[in-house]
């Protein structure tokens, strides 16, 4: 019995990146190239699709915090 825990192995390995993740950032760096004039604009629409989720995540915590002031 012991035997075999010890041969069960998990296959999944650490969290971090997925294909939704990567789905979205490719739709931002076509969203921000759109934006972009410039070469230096270009670089930054990189850059801000990198951290896209970031921005989601603090537009949500702020909409989710204005709701509750209002109650």
């Amino acid at each position: 019995m012991k035997q075999q825990k010890e041969r069960r192995t998990s296959t999944s390995g650490p969290g971090g990146g997925s294909p939704v993740y990567g789905l979205g950032f490719v739709g931002a760096v076509a969203w921000n190239w759109q934006q972009a004039d410039t070469p230096r604009d270009r670089a930054l629409a990189v850059l801000k699709s990198m951290a896209w989720p970031a921005f989601l995540v603090y537009a949500a915590f702020k909409a989710l915090e204005g709701g509750a002031a209002k109650r």
